[in-house]
């Protein structure tokens, strides 16, 4: 019989045919990242205080502007030792009745007068200096004791990522890998629409959920797709050039976000393009691995032909036995994960890695809206640093290892942020340059425990191995916003030092597992138990033909993100 795998190969492993699918579905990464990390900008809390229609009928009157009129009108409270103008009190007085010229105001009203007067909590709203744009933040108020409601906006976005990981994981493989893809565009568009139009704030979570439930499932059919297209030794650039699009996304998410100054606009932008991917069931194929386990050979087969024709290939195997060398007929279950000492060491290290590579990947992103500076050339230099990840990952696994860099990343990534908590603000640029090393470091420790993962684990249960551990990705997701936001309003650096301190565990924890470049990939739990029985040093590619294309499908970003 005829494997797929050789007919591929005379079809064109990487061809005309699969790089136009390829380009085709680097796209749906794009959208992604805004997505995924649009927050910084869409939640964006600019600095705000509490508004009193009476001190802006006298601002208005005299002519100041916000920043006079804070200065005068608004307490100074301590916040970690630095006396700042209060965002959540104001003085309790009536301001007609003050004496307050335009003239002299800080005469009027000293120093004495104002350690006097009673505090109270805002009662009109908020002031915000953030003229001629809107966020979430702004036009819902979400701030002092409703600040948490911007820590939900992603918590809710990873529960959907969580429930979407296996519902569509679970739709891919029982109607197609397209079809999927197909289901969770329409999906997308239409929540991410409502999103757009939301009336008030617990609308817009609601959607957010049904958003993030669809669009990381799309995502994972997109990966899954693409690796089953190409031949065995293309698969792990094409799973990294995916990730490296998601990149590319936050360079442009930079560009749209400082044109565009209304979050509602700025979310349809995320929307619009999913409409458009849905003009791929006329573009892209479905996937004929999935066809052959489905016993649809006839259609596998005419899939084939037109690759091969496309990529100007003939075809001489009999592709009438074809058949999918790569399918599986054992039944995994959680326990196999656990059972046994290697493979329950292997599983909880995994587990805290894509925990901690979620937390802080997230946490270093979303720290840029709150940490001071100009967020959108902050957020475009963090985006730049992604790079050079994925290039230091393609040139140090086959020539140092796997487990080395590994845990290097994770632990640049933890001491940099140690030492970015440390640098005074004062220091601005060297604080930049540190933190971007960091979040270097835990980008390349992110896409790399994707891979790390699926050669961890014997074929049979390798899927549901990497299906368990990230879900702990999502979780982490979840816990990022809490962590972050709420731990800066104690101290502005407390998250660094949570992030540093997980971090460099997790690097630590990687040195506990076994290097598995050049070592083959294990079939069975002996193989995992009993490495040294079974360990044979066999050439790289025959390590990528054992490697299943739907191994390394469930995160980006894995990239994501």
């Amino acid at each position: 019989m005829t494997t797929f795998d050789e007919i591929l190969e005379e079809a064109g492993n990487f061809g005309r045919c699969q790089k136009r699918i390829f380009a085709l579905l680097c796209m749906v990464s794009l959208p992604f990242s805004g997505v995924y990390v649009g927050i910084v900008f869409q939640g964006f809390t600019p600095e705000h205080w509490c508004r009193d229609s009476v001190v802006s009928q006298i601002r208005q009157s005299c002519g100041w502007n916000l920043m006079d009129a804070r200065k005068i009108t608004v307490p100074l409270v301590n916040t970690s030792g630095v006396l700042v103008h209060s965002q959540c009190e104001q003085y309790d007085l009536d301001w007609n009745n003050t004496g307050l010229t335009c003239d002299n105001p800080e005469s009027d009203l000293t120093d004495a007068h104002r350690s006097k007067a009673p505090m109270t909590s805002c009662k009109e709203g908020w002031e915000y200096d953030y003229e001629g744009r809107q966020s979430f933040v702004t036009e819902f108020d979400l701030v002092c004791n409703d600040a948490w409601v911007v820590d939900m906006y992603q918590a809710t976005l990873n529960v959907g990522f969580l429930v979407g990981s296996i519902t569509f994981g679970y739709l891919a493989d029982r109607f197609g890998r397209k079809m999927s893809f197909l289901m969770s565009n329409l999906l997308n568009g239409v929540a991410g629409i409502l999103v757009a139009v939301a009336p008030n704030y617990i609308s817009m979570l609601v959607f957010r959920t049904i958003f993030g439930f669809a669009v990381k499932g799309g995502w994972m059919s997109v990966y899954v797709l693409i690796t089953e297209l190409v031949g065995v030794e293309y698969r792990r650039m094409v799973g990294v050039l995916l990730q490296l699009f998601f990149s590319v996304g936050i360079l442009i998410l930079t560009l749209i976000a400082y044109l565009i100054t209304d979050w509602r606009w700025l979310q349809v932008t995320f929307a619009v393009p999913y409409f458009i991917f849905l003009t791929y069931f006329w573009l892209i194929p479905e996937s004929p691995r999935w066809l052959l386990s489905q016993n649809n050979s006839t259609k596998a087969k005419e899939i084939i032909e037109a690759i091969a024709k496309e990529n100007k290939k003939t075809l001489y195997k009999n592709i009438e036995t074809l058949r999918d060398d790569n399918a599986q007929t054992s039944t995994a279950s959680f326990l196999d994960l656990v059972r046994t000492p290697n493979m329950r060491k292997h599983t909880f290290i995994l587990m805290f890695n894509w925990f901690t590579s979620a937390i802080v990947y997230q946490g270093l992103i979303m720290r840029v809206g709150i940490a001071g500076g100009n967020v959108y050339i902050d957020f475009l230099i963090s985006g730049l640093v992604e790079f050079p990840a994925a290039f230091l990952i393609l040139f140090t696994i086959d020539r140092i290892g796997r487990r080395l860099p590994f845990a290097t990343a994770n632990i640049v990534a933890g001491v940099s942020c140690f030492i970015t908590a440390m640098i005074p603000d004062s220091h601005f640029w060297v604080k930049t340059v540190v933190a971007c090393i960091g979040r270097l470091g835990i980008t390349m420790a992110f896409e790399m425990v994707v891979f790390v993962n699926t050669e961890l684990y014997p074929t049979f249960v390798r899927n549901l191995g990497v299906s368990v551990c990230s879900t702990l990705c999502d979780i982490g997701g979840i816990v990022a916003p809490f962590l972050l936001y709420r731990l800066a309003t104690i101290w502005l650096e407390l998250p660094l030092i949570i992030f540093g301190a997980i971090a460099c565990i997790a690097g630590g924890l990687v040195l506990l597992l076994p290097e598995t470049r050049g070592v083959r990939l294990p079939e069975t739990i002996d193989d995992i138990e009993f490495p040294n029985r079974h360990k044979e040093n066999h050439p790289k590619s025959q390590q990528l033909t054992n490697l299943l294309p739907t191994d390394m499908t469930t995160n980006k970003e894995a990239t994501i993100v």
